[in-house]
């Protein structure tokens, strides 16, 4: 059950992903989760300068969706302005929005990588089906109720998992 929640790899920020890497690793697409991870939760708002690593992504050859379980509209107006594919109400970590988002790119789960700010969903999900996980710092504090209990939970695992030899030291 650990290992479900070990992400392959940890960053500080979406900016500190190594493209190199995923390539080496055959990866030819990238699921990036909403809030938190490509925008502050809860905002419409975006760091202007995530439009354009999100271009430098597409130019690296990578194909990109958003998995969200957020709701449709909200998702939909930001994949909109930044020219992606999506999945709303996803219900991470269950398979649904990964496999869908994975038939929109054309591409197996050994081929993506899924880049997200949480263990229970994100890493879980993406472990689950075999994806890549990538496990970025979240954006904010800011976040659902729902998401803060989670995070005080994923805490207490990421001790277990720092104990057991599991996951790597904090940055």
């Amino acid at each position: 059950m650990y290992r479900l929640l070990c992400p392959e790899f940890i960053v500080e920020s979406l900016f500190s992903i190594d493209f190199e890497q995923l390539k080496k690793r055959e990866i030819k697409g990238i699921i990036f989760d909403l809030d938190n991870t490509i925008i502050p939760w809860d905002s419409l708002e975006m760091c202007p300068d995530i439009c354009t690593w999100l271009e430098r992504v597409r130019e690296y050859g990578f194909k990109v969706s958003i998995v969200s379980n957020n709701w449709h509209e909200r998702v939909k107006k930001i994949a909109f302005r930044l020219n992606l594919p999506y999945v709303a109400r996803a219900y991470k970590p269950a398979s649904y929005g990964f496999r869908k988002a994975l038939a929109q790119m054309g591409l197996s789960a050994e081929e993506t990588a899924i880049v997200g700010d949480q263990l229970f969903t994100d890493v879980l999900g993406g472990n689950r089906i075999g994806l890549c996980t990538i496990w970025v710092k979240p954006l904010t504090d800011k976040e659902f109720i729902g998401t803060r209990l989670q995070r005080y939970m994923e805490r207490w695992v990421v001790k277990r998992l720092r104990g057991k030899g599991l996951l790597g030291k904090e940055d």
